[in-house]
């Protein structure tokens, strides 16, 4: 049963990162580019509707997903009680690591995302004479952050739960053979001496008043 849980969450956060990617990447080459920005007034830009918006929060919702599943699964670090399994410090690094490459990646596809928004017009209040667009590659990257914190995070739920699969480790739940009971000190009590020997009984014998007579004067 535990194996086909497995099965089914690397399906699903595979299906979630190949979203993820393909969004992503088609956020990065359909994003607002400079030369599509018009000026229609000394401080007015007028940009053009762009697909880079539901993209990128296509991709930023694929990278939530995927998340909420690994960690359904696994569960936090600071949940686990009792022996830890092997490969438990990285399994921390990864779970850690996983954790900030998330946030960033989440963060970047979001703010792409409502930097193509297809504003139509907006005025500019930065005082200077440029249609601000979103930088080339924040897509790219948040792409590539994404996946790094995918690849982590499985790599967290493959260490957990091989060592739960396994029957030579505590998270396996072996069944140890009961050990016999030897006794390695010595008994509260001495044993008690032997009985006597029995003591021979001998019937008493009848002599004759003659016979005891002559032994006497013999």
């Amino acid at each position: 049963m535990e194996r086909k849980a497995a099965l089914v969450v690397k399906f699903v956060v595979a299906f979630l990162g190949i979203v993820m990617i393909a969004t992503g990447f088609a956020a990065e080459a359909t994003r607002t580019k400079g030369k599509q920005v018009t000026r229609v007034a000394p401080d007015v830009c007028k940009y053009p509707r762009s697909p880079a918006m539901g993209l990128g929060f296509t991709a930023a919702l694929s990278l939530l997903f995927a998340q909420i599943t690994i960690k359904a699964s696994t569960g936090c670090v600071c949940c686990i009680r009792g022996p830890r399994p092997p490969k438990w410090r990285t399994a921390v690094i990864c779970f850690t690591v996983s954790w900030i490459t998330y946030v960033i990646a989440f963060l970047l596809f979001l703010t792409g995302a409502a930097l193509n928004n297809g504003r139509d017009q907006q005025r500019n209040y930065l005082g200077n004479y440029e249609c601000y667009v979103l930088k080339p590659g924040v897509f790219s990257f948040a792409t590539i952050v994404g996946v790094a914190s995918l690849t982590l995070g499985m790599s967290y739920f493959l260490i957990l739960n091989s060592a739960k699969n396994d029957p030579s480790t505590v998270w396996g739940h072996p069944s140890v053979p009961p050990q016999p009971n030897i006794a390695m000190a010595q008994p509260q009590f001495p044993n008690p001496p032997p009985p006597p020997p029995p003591q021979r009984t001998t019937d008493p014998v009848f002599v004759h008043e003659d016979t005891y007579m002559r032994r006497q004067f013999t």
